[in-house]
């Protein structure tokens, strides 16, 4: 059982009814910015948390048919939204190592600082809307194309996955570069290093180390052989050593014992 106290920071209204919504749609790589100053229709979004998946005609006709889900947000004096922190005020948490919004500068540090609840109220300005779910008409600037990707993959098996290769194709044939001229006018081609690739070195650097594990196996046996051949020996020492000792005291025994006879 965990309890939280949340202590409410006072905040500075500013005008109510104006909103930034920025939605993005993962599927197209495109957002759009949009601002509303309705207040009728902000009341749609007020009072709903992080997570939440709302109905895209409450923004207007242009988005009939879309799902959308909230996925942050910032109030008017920058603090970001929260998931887990259920108020629609900003509060201040002791922070730690770990918690979201600190990094500590020091070992074992933790401090108190504000941070903005999950739940949309009327001091947040700006909220972020992610596509869940396209409506039957394309949205200009959102849904109508799709923007290609700048960077390629660069590890070796995420190319194989791409382009649908063999194990035994090559895979430095297949990065994704490109080619921009530079600040003296001389066009450069530039592409990502390939990681996790299996070379030549690498395996003989792998062998290597598999060598020289077996051969610290192989050493630590022998040592523990020759060690307890050793022990063997200085026991099998020890026990003719008492053996003798033992036998000289019984033969001094029976000599002064047939003397006093």
């Amino acid at each position: 059982f965990f309890f939280c106290v949340y202590e409410v920071v006072e905040q500075r209204t500013d005008e109510a009814g104006e909103m930034k919504i920025n939605i993005a749609c993962p599927a197209t790589a495109q957002q759009k910015l949009i601002e509303i100053f309705d207040e009728k229709i902000l009341q749609n979004l007020y009072e709903k948390r992080m997570g939440n998946e709302i109905a895209g005609d409450v923004l207007g006709e242009e988005y009939a048919g879309y799902t959308l889900r909230i996925s942050g947000g910032n109030d008017k004096q920058g603090f970001c939204m929260q998931q887990g922190i259920l108020t629609n005020t900003r509060v201040r948490l002791l922070m730690k190592k770990g918690s979201p919004g600190y990094r500590p500068r020091r070992k074992g540090e933790r401090k108190r600082k504000s941070i903005r609840g999950c739940i949309v109220g009327h001091d947040i300005a700006v909220l972020n809307l992610v596509v869940s779910a396209n409506g039957p008409n394309p949205i200009p600037g959102l849904t109508d194309e799709s923007v290609p990707r700048r960077l390629g993959p660069k590890r070796a098996n995420n190319i194989r996955k791409l382009f649908n290769l063999e194990k035994g194709d090559d895979v430095t044939k297949y990065v994704i570069h490109r080619t921009f001229t530079n600040k003296k006018g001389v066009e450069q081609r530039k592409a990502p290093k390939v990681q996790r690739l299996i070379t030549p070195l690498m395996l003989q650097r792998k062998r290597a180390r598999k060598s020289a594990k077996l051969a610290a196996v192989i050493k630590n046996q022998e040592a523990a052989a020759e060690y307890k051949k050793l022990l063997a020996q200085r026991m099998a020492e020890q026990k003719e050593a008492r053996r003798s000792l033992i036998s000289k005291r019984r033969s001094t025994r029976k000599s002064l014992k047939a003397a006093a006879e």
